[in-house]
C-alpha cells in the first residue's frame, strides 16, 4: 500500500479516491505518530489544519484519531486553515510539529498531506526520509486509530481557531494600521482556499476598501483549471482589478502559502518580478540588510539587486523544504521561489501568502506609485528581464529516457549564444552568457515537465522553450 504514497517538494499528493484515501492517510499518519514518537520525543502536542478541499476536514480528523491513538496529543483546528498559520502555531506554541491536509494549488481532484517540524517549515528531506523510512514497513493492520469523541475525552484532541493569532502576528510584520488609514482599494481573490477571510479581516475598519472574489469555499475551484495564482487562473482578478479602480490585485492558492499579483491596469506580475518587488521593499523601503535565498528557477534579476545592495544571494534546489533550511543557516531576511512562495524573516521559515500580498501593497501605498511604475523603477536601477514557463505532460514510462536524453547531450549554444553554465542538481538548466537561462524539471507530483526561462528580450521568450521543448523531445 505504502508504495503509492511518495513525497514531492512539500508533502504527498494524490486524487482522492484513487490513491488519496482514508485508508492511506491513515498509513502516512501512522508513520509520522512513529517518527515523533522514536526521534523527536517530548510531550508536546502536534498541530493538524486543513483547506477547503473535498473532505479536508475529515481526512484531519482521521489523522489526529491516528496519532491520538499513539499517545500523541493533537491541536486540531476548528475551521479551513492556511498553511501559514499552522505553521506559526507550530513555533508561537512549541509544538512538535504540524500537518496540513492540502493538496495546495492542485486540481480539485487532488488532496494532500503536508509535514512541518518544529521549526514550522517544510519538512527537510531527512526528516522525510525519516518518516518515508517509518512508511516504507507499514500495512493498514499495523495503524492504531483511537475514535475522535474518545480522543477528545481524554484529553488528546482539542479544537483551536489559530486565526487570531495568525493575523496578530501579520500586523505585527507590516504596519496594517497606517495600511488601514491610506485611500485606495485592493481587490483579493481567496481562489475558493484557505486565506478566505485573513486579509479582509486585517484591513477592515479603515479608509482601505477590499474588494473579494471568490471568497467562498467551494472545491470544484470554478473559473480555474486549479487555486495556482498564475495568470491563467486569474482572469477575473485581472478584470476586477481595473473595473474597482484597484491599486493592484493580490491572489493566494489553495492553502494560502502562495501569492499572485495584478497590477493596477489588470495585468499579471510574473512570481520572478515579484520577488524582485519584496526584495526591493525590505532593501530599500524598510533600509534591511542581509543575504536573500533563491531557488533555482528563480530570477537572476535578485542578483543584480543583492549586488547594488551589497548582499549575497545563495540558490537552492527547488522546494521550501531547501529554502526555508537555507534562510535559517544564513539568517536570510527572504527567501523564494517560481511559484510563488515567499518566506520572511522573523516570521516563518516558510511560505506565506497573504504576508507577500500585504508587503507588496505596502510598498505601493508608501511609494505612492501605480505597481506598473514600481516595477520600472527596479529596472531602471537592475536591467529588464522577461519570464515565461510552459507545463507539458508526458508519458510517465518515458521519465528516464527522457533524464538520460537531458543529461547525456547538453547543447554548447542555445539561439546562438554560448551556454557558459549547465547544472543538473535540480533538472537541468543552461545559462547564457546575458543571464537568459531555460530550466527542465520534472513535476515531483505529476507526470509533467515543466519548462522555464528567463530572458533579456521579450521576442526570445517562446524561441528559448521551444529550444527546452526540442531538448527534451516532447
Amino acid at each position: 500500500m505504502s508504495s503509492v504514497i511518495k513525497f514531492g517538494t512539500d508533502g504527498w499528493r494524490a486524487v482522492i479516491a484513487e490513491d488519496y484515501t482514508f485508508s492511506n492517510v491513515r498509513l502516512v499518519s501512522q508513520a509520522v505518530a512513529q517518527y515523533l514518537n522514536k526521534d523527536v520525543g517530548g510531550n508536546a502536542p502536534v498541530i493538524i489544519g486543513y483547506d477547503t478541499r473535498f473532505g479536508s476536514e475529515y481526512f484531519a480528523q482521521a489523522a489526529a484519531e491516528v496519532l491520538a491513538a499513539n499517545g500523541i496529543k493533537v491541536v486540531l483546528t476548528d475551521r479551513c486553515t492556511p498553511t501559514p498559520a499552522v505553521s506559526l502555531a507550530v513555533i508561537e506554541q512549541h509544538l512538535r510539529g504540524g500537518i496540513v491536509i492540502t493538496a495546495s494549488h492542485n486540481p480539485g481532484i487532488w488532496n494532500g498531506f503536508k509535514y512541518k517540524p518544529d521549526y514550522g517549515g517544510s519538512a527537510s528531506p531527512e526528516v522525510i526520509a525519516k518518516i518515508e523510512a517509518e512508511l516504507a514497513g507499514l500495512q493498514p493492520g499495523d495503524v492504531q486509530r483511537m475514535p475522535i469523541e474518545e480522543a477528545k475525552s481524554k484529553g488528546l484532541v482539542e479544537l483551536q481557531d489559530v486565526g487570531p493569532a495568525y493575523r496578530k502576528r501579520l500586523s505585527e510584520l507590516v504596519d496594517v494600521e497606517t495600511l488601514k488609514g491610506r485611500q485606495g482599494t485592493v481587490v483579493y481573490d481567496a481562489m475558493f482556499g484557505a486565506g478566505i477571510g485573513h486579509l479582509p479581516q486585517l484591513l477592515s475598519g479603515g479608509n482601505l476598501k477590499v474588494v473579494e472574489i471568490n471568497n467562498e469555499r467551494n472545491p470544484i475551484f470554478p473559473g480555474m483549471h486549479a487555486p495556482e495564482p498564475i495568470a491563467l487562473n486569474l482572469r477575473k482578478l485581472c478584470e476586477t482589478v481595473p473595473q474597482a479602480g484597484a491599486s493592484l490585485g493580490i491572489a493566494t492558492d489553495g492553502d494560502a502559502d502562495r501569492v499572485g499579483i495584478v497590477d493596477e491596469r489588470g495585468e499579471f506580475v510574473d512570481q520572478l518580478k515579484v520577488y524582485a518587488l519584496i526584495a526591493y521593499y525590505l532593501l530599500e523601503v524598510r533600509g534591511q540588510r542581509g543575504p536573500l535565498v533563491k531557488t533555482i528557477s528563480q530570477s537572476y534579476m535578485v542578483n543584480r539587486l543583492g549586488a547594488l545592495y551589497n548582499v549575497p544571494v545563495y540558490e537552492t534546489q527547488v522546494g521550501f523544504k531547501y529554502v526555508g533550511p537555507k534562510m535559517m543557516e544564513v539568517d536570510a531576511i527572504l527567501g523564494g521561489e517560481e511559484s510563488g512562495g515567499f518566506g520572511f524573516k522573523g516570521h516563518i521559515p516558510e511560505r506565506d501568502g497573504t504576508l507577500a500580498g500585504l508587503v507588496i501593497l505596502d510598498l505601493v501605498m508608501h511609494l505612492g506609485l501605480p505597481l506598473s511604475k514600481v516595477i520600472q523603477q527596479i529596472e531602471e536601477k537592475v536591467g529588464k528581464s522577461y519570464y515565461k514557463r510552459i507545463d507539458l505532460t508526458f508519458p510517465a514510462e518515458q521519465r528516464s529516457e527522457i533524464i538520460e536524453r537531458l543529461r547525456s547531450n547538453p547543447p554548447e549554444t542555445l539561439l546562438g549564444q554560448k551556454v557558459v553554465k549547465f547544472q543538473t542538481e535540480d533538472g537541468f538548466k543552461y545559462t547564457l552568457e546575458n543571464d537568459t537561462w531555460l530550466l527542465i524539471r520534472f513535476s515531483g507530483t505529476e507526470p509533467v515537465i515543466r519548462i522555464y526561462t528567463e530572458t533579456d528580450s521579450p521576442d526570445k521568450l517562446d524561441q528559448m522553450l521551444n529550444e527546452g521543448r526540442k531538448l527534451a523531445g516532447v
